[in-house]
């Protein structure tokens, strides 16, 4: 099992702007490329006291490596555009890729 995570940290002032869109546009379009069997989005509780931003980890599972390839190559950019078109400038993401073992 591939789990593909996505740590994002942007200001408190679009947060709640921010989650629902996750929750109801962003999340749905990336399961909806078939390349993912499940996700969960989580909050980070333990950051540093900063009443400016917050920290949300994003995270897909995948069957396969291959099957995490091919949505890097055919729908992960025009997905992270629309991302950074809506939000410019109110956030920080990074990404990272795991095995489950």
């Amino acid at each position: 099992m591939i789990l593909y995570n996505v740590t994002v940290k942007l200001d408190k002032d679009i947060e709640q702007e921010w989650l629902q869109w996750m929750k109801t546009k962003h999340i749905p379009d990336v399961m909806n490329t078939g390349h993912f069997t499940s996700n969960r989005i989580c909050k980070l509780l333990d950051q540093p006291d900063d009443d400016t931003e917050a920290t949300y980890v994003i995270q897909y599972q995948c069957p396969s490596l291959h099957k995490y390839n091919h949505y890097v190559l055919h729908d992960a950019n025009a997905l992270r555009d629309e991302h950074n078109k809506k939000f410019k400038e109110k956030f920080v993401a990074f990404r990272t890729v795991m095995q489950e073992v």
